[in-house]
């Protein structure tokens, strides 16, 4: 920490203040001779007589990606300057992994940047767009959240703007992107007995209320799962006390003659395994095992904030909710699908696949024009693909290309539980036999779901993944026609 050029008894008062900056830097690249400023934070260096630069040359080696260094007192304006480390300028898209790291940079450090000058209680920040405003903006506002509702001390609530950039419109979208992922982190870090089925329900309506123009609610009730005749989620909901919900929101930003995206989101707001009861040492994760729910209702928020020309089905999102605690069936049971078919129940805790497929078996007399379900389904993803990505599988080629994804569907027997190999495969291999629309996706997220360190502006918790991606998927699909 270096306190210059003011006299220490004003360095002191510098913790208490309520402005500070984020500037970034890129590191040394090739035959340069040491890293360089951005745009904004060269502006700003040659606004103080280039103070800004002699400091970052006299305090240490250069700044490495994602790390940040404190500097007090060289601006009136901004007690408090963050500069962070950018990594090498020339890094830009991998092709093969479909990869931005130069955007990835940007958020990771413009997110250790701000978490710094939180950690000082300074109440408001200024961040440089450090090349990409939206990924700025998606830096910050990911990298401050923190769930701490139950807590009584809590963080410091940080608020951010833009700095030294004119594209304001970047800016507001990566906000907008960010506080849907962060609305999805909300949701899954909450207990279960604080977001239950009705509870989650409410909650997106008082979220949709300012968009109510473009979105319409409809809770179902137990009576009209009767009628729809849904008998394996009704059974997987019997063995709670929490009545169900199956919640369908439908958002319109396009002509009502456009064919709807469908988004299905697994919404089991506890789960227990039922009679195949889940091993106790990390059953306080389940808590989040309606992540496919609250990562589509999230994403609906954003594209109604957006403004998305497109139709989520006039834009519908169906959300079965329910608890898995006791589960009325019993293994070898045969549950009714939507009236039209038959599933054994080997395994009580694959649950989400049987509420899955009432929901895709409604959903179709929507006529969609793509169909995609989001679950915390099989704990085999996790062991397949660890936090890296999310597990897709399709029928669709253009669907495929649409979510630059690595998975391919597969078919297997019509059951609900195929033992533990292959597990991934053959949950999504179930579903598809309740799929008869030729643009279908299923994705696995359970691998996903939370977060320990793997993407550093993310606190660890819950993850609020794919929020970002569906909504950007709903984002092209509007622009594509």
């Amino acid at each position: 920490v270096i306190c210059l050029p003011f006299p220490v008894d004003l360095c002191v008062c510098v913790c208490v203040c309520l402005q500070g900056l984020v500037l970034g830097v890129f590191e040394k690249d090739g035959e340069e001779e040491s890293g360089h400023l951005t745009e904004a934070a060269a502006r700003f260096d040659q606004s103080v007589s280039g103070k800004l630069s002699e400091l970052l040359k006299i305090s240490g080696p250069g700044l490495k990606k994602g790390k940040s260094r404190l500097f007090y007192g060289i601006h009136q304006d901004f007690p408090c300057v963050a500069v962070v480390g950018l990594g090498k300028d020339s890094e830009g898209v991998c092709g093969a992994e479909k990869w931005d790291s130069r955007k990835e940079n940007i958020r990771q450090a413009v997110s250790a940047g701000c978490r710094t000058l939180q950690e000082l209680e300074v109440g408001h920040v200024e961040v440089d767009d450090c090349g990409d405003a939206k990924s700025a903006a998606e830096g910050a506002v990911l990298g401050l959240f923190s769930y701490d509702e139950l807590k009584s001390k809590k963080k410091t609530r940080v608020t951010s703007q833009l700095h030294g950039s004119a594209d304001v419109d970047g800016w507001k979208k990566g906000i907008i992107y960010a506080e849907g992922q962060n609305l999805a982190r909300f949701l899954m870090e909450a207990p279960a007995n604080r977001i239950t089925p009705t509870a989650f329900a409410n909650t997106m309506e008082e979220r949709l209320a300012p968009h109510a123009e473009r979105v319409t609610i409809k809770k179902r009730s137990k009576a009209w799962m009767e009628e729809q005749q849904m008998g394996a989620f009704l059974s997987v909901a019997r063995g709670s006390e929490e009545p169900p919900v199956f919640l369908e929101l439908h958002y319109s930003g396009s002509a009502d003659s456009q064919q709807p995206l469908l988004l299905v989101g697994k919404g089991i707001t506890f789960d227990s395994g039922g009679i195949s009861l889940k091993p106790s040492q990390s059953m306080d994760a389940m808590r989040a095992d309606m992540g496919g729910a609250a990562t589509v209702c999230a994403s609906i928020v954003a594209a109604a904030a957006l403004k998305l020309p497109v139709n989520i089905v006039g834009g519908l999102l169906l959300i079965p909710f329910c608890q898995c605690l006791h589960f009325y069936c019993a293994q070898t049971n045969i549950l009714h699908v939507c009236a039209r078919s038959r599933s054994g129940v080997d395994n009580t805790d694959a649950e989400g696949r049987l509420i899955l497929a009432d929901a895709l078996c409604y959903g179709h007399t929507f006529n969609p024009r793509a169909i995609v379900n989001v679950a915390t389904l099989t704990g085999a993803m996790d062991v397949a693909l660890g936090s890296a990505a999310t597990g897709v599988f399709t029928n669709s080629d253009w669907l495929w290309e649409q979510l630059q994804q690595v998975d391919r569907n597969l078919t297997f027997e019509h059951d609900n539980y195929e033992g533990s190999s292959g597990g991934a495969c053959t949950a999504a291999a179930f579903l598809r036999e309740f799929v008869t629309a030729p643009h279908w996706a299923h994705l696995d997220i359970a691998g996903v779901m939370s977060n320990k360190d793997e993407v550093p502006y993310l606190r660890k918790g819950m993850s609020g993944r794919p929020t970002r991606t569906l909504v950007e998927f709903a984002a092209r699909l509007a622009h594509s026609g």
